[in-house]
């Protein structure tokens, strides 16, 4: 599901369960080659382990990127869950635009909100530790140091939802689906790097990875494969590939239940769910029911909340934070407003170019754009102070590039300059920080930058004072939305780029035709709003998000990035083998995917302003990097008694 920002982050559902596919996430694809001075530096700094038979084989309840895992094998409960969160009631959300699909794994169709949430995995996360996977559906799982292949074990008590037991077999045929069919991000993933898949016996499954690639990542890698029921997807037969209302039968607490396109869609506990009394799920999936409320934007969706249609609320608009709510349920106290705390790094929001476009393929276009977006004048007039600057995709953590490189980074640096790959300031220069502004709308000082820019890029101001190319060619640039409320942002925006001589407008969609005008192959938007995204041990994923050679086929690297140097650096994090290698070598590429400038950074906030009917409960103490509402907050049926006594709820 695509949704545009009211002002931060993703409209509707805030929360879409704990991470169940990894793999999509880590995707890898095919690198440009190498070269000899490059390979050589990246050998130097990041050496491959030589794979040895006798390598010392790890059995372990589940595998850190780096370092030791938080939790032992004997652990009773995540620290930041109530073990005893009573089970009942519901919970509701809302989403933008409509559905037509219950597949999230298809390119067609709109799926459904949540429609991952049947599936679960071999290994899952947590929200208290980063670069940490779990077992789920494995008990167990083996490999060596090398991390040259892995070993699950499958807990015997594992069952899909309508009471069949899942076997190593289903885990096969998942691997074996969505490597050949499906998202192209899966298949990148599991071709580039696995070797192959053998069933050992029926609870027991191994995956060997390809030879002179990094395996840092590939164990949690596979582990992260949503696992689908082999017989129901072939008695139904069932598509990958196809958009269907059909959903796969998976093994996760909860179930589809209401499916209404347009309207909403349900899910239901399943009260059979094999996995409910282990340690990682104690104090978690707590709700009856998850309901998802569907609108045609977010000013109705508030309305709705309101009135009670549904119940808890993730506030992304800093006008409605601000002004919105004086209603009556909030003076009576039958509805929560609560600033709570998020340790999570920026979301990378911002307004991304279509790199495959002529008149963006120049940076010193895509810079004079940059320079008419105001920010200090948004965050005063229409945000309410309440945001931050965004300038690096590893915002609000301790991966973000800052100052000239350091000697670690111009090591890295230094070769991709000596071929030619990146100019020589990017050893010399600070790194690229987002433009400051006045607290006009115009700023004088940026115009005049902006201004140069272009003519130095060859478009010059025409007789109607519209700037042109030798073509004759206005400089046309349209910003696609399909979030009305977002208007505010973009109008002054297009106004200032006016001032400039480029013929800028807005152009409103519905979140249908946004959705496929943004998805592969069509890319037919010339500006977005949307996300450069990050993880915090980087890996194969950066390939999806920034890799060449997705740039045409992704849903992530929406702005088509194709760049020698982004790709290589790539490698070197792939490659890095401590956490401190992974820092600089994150610098480095943080340092050079802001120089590309494909994006007009935006803003972030570090709380989550929630609103919700006061029925519900949490952890006194939240996971730095969780809100978790649908994962570990719980019903109060006495809290709920009251609501309805009153009228508040009906």
């Amino acid at each position: 599901m695509t949704d545009q920002p009211s002002d931060f982050g993703r409209s509707g559902v805030t929360q879409p369960t704990k991470a169940q596919t990894r793999a999509a996430q880590r995707s890898t694809a095919l690198a440009v080659p190498l070269t000899a001075s490059f390979l050589a530096l990246t050998a130097a700094l990041f050496a491959f382990d030589a794979r040895a038979e006798d390598a010392k084989v790890i059995s372990a309840i589940g595998i850190s990127t780096f370092g030791d895992l938080h939790y032992a094998a004997d652990f009773q409960h995540l620290d930041y869950v109530n073990p005893d969160a009573p089970k009942g009631g519901e919970i509701s959300e809302w989403a933008p635009g409509t559905f037509d699909s219950m597949n999230p794994y298809s390119v067609k169709g709109v799926a459904g909100a949540l429609s991952s949430m049947p599936y679960e995995a071999m290994l899952t996360s947590t929200a208290d530790e980063i670069g940490a996977s779990y077992c789920l559906l494995c008990s167990t799982m083996e490999y060596p140091e090398d991390r040259s292949w892995v070993i699950f074990n499958l807990r015997p008590e594992v069952k899909f939802s309508d009471g069949t037991p899942m076997t190593a077999d289903d885990v096969l045929f998942s691997f074996e689906l969505f490597r050949t069919k499906g998202l192209s991000d899966f298949r990148k993933v599991f071709n580039e790097g696995v070797e192959g898949a053998e069933v050992l016996d029926a609870h027991k499954i191994k995956f060997t990875f390809k030879p002179n690639v990094p395996t840092r990542d590939l164990p949690a890698d596979v582990g992260g494969l949503p696992i689908f029921s082999k017989a129901q997807y072939e008695a139904n037969k069932l598509d990958l590939e196809e958009s269907s209302m059909t959903p796969f039968l998976g093994s996760a607490p909860y179930v589809p239940d209401v499916i209404k396109p347009g309207e909403r869609v349900t899910y239901k506990r399943n009260p059979d769910y094999w996995g409910r009394d282990l340690p990682i799920m104690k104090g978690q999936a707590n709700f009856d029911s998850i309901r998802i409320e569907y609108f045609g934007d977010s000013i109705p969706a508030f309305e709705a909340f309101k009135a009670g249609t549904y119940t808890f609320r993730n506030e992304n608009s800093s006008k409605t934070w601000a002004t919105g709510y004086d209603f009556p349920a909030i003076t009576s106290g039958a509805v929560q407003k609560v600033e709570l705390p998020s340790g999570s790094k920026a979301n990378g929001q911002a307004f991304l170019f279509n790199l495959r476009r002529e008149k963006f393929q120049d940076p010193r276009v895509r810079e004079a754009i940059g320079l008419m977006f105001n920010f200090e004048w948004s965050n005063q007039t229409l945000f309410y102070g309440l945001y931050a600057r965004i300038n690096s995709v590893w915002e609000n953590s301790w991966l973000a590039a800052e100052g000239k490189p350091s000697p670690e980074e111009a090591a890295i640096l230094q070769p991709l300059v000596t071929d030619g790959l990146l100019p020589a300031n990017i050893l010399t220069d600070d790194a690229v920080m987002a433009a400051a502004s006045g607290e006009r709308q115009l700023d004088r000082g940026n115009l005049r930058k902006a201004s140069a820019l272009l003519a130095d890029a060859g478009w010059t101001v025409g007789n109607d004072g519209m700037r042109v190319n030798a073509k004759g060619e206005k400089l046309h640039v349209e910003f696609l939305n399909d979030s009305p409320s977002f208007d505010r942002v973009i109008s002054p925006f297009v106004e200032n780029l006016k001032a400039l001589g480029v013929d800028a407008e807005l152009v409103n969609i519905d979140p249908a035709q946004m959705e496929s005008r943004t998805r592969p192959p069509v890319y037919d938007f010339d500006i977005i709003t949307g996300n450069a995204r990050s993880g915090y041990f980087s890996g194969s994923e950066l390939k999806q998000y920034y890799g060449s050679a997705t740039a045409d086929d992704s849903a992530f690297n929406v702005m088509g990035l194709k760049s020698p140097a982004v790709d290589k650096l790539i490698e070197v994090v792939m490659a890095a083998k401590t956490k401190d290698q992974l820092t600089v070598a994150t610098k480095a590429l943080d340092r050079v995917l802001r120089a590309e400038r494909f994006w007009v950074p935006e803003w972030y906030k570090n709380t989550n302003t929630v609103a919700y009917y006061d029925q519900y409960e949490h952890p006194q103490t939240l996971p730095p990097y969780a809100l978790g509402e649908l994962d570990f907050w719980w019903f109060n049926p006495e809290k709920a008694a009251k609501l309805k006594a009153s009228g508040a709820l009906k």
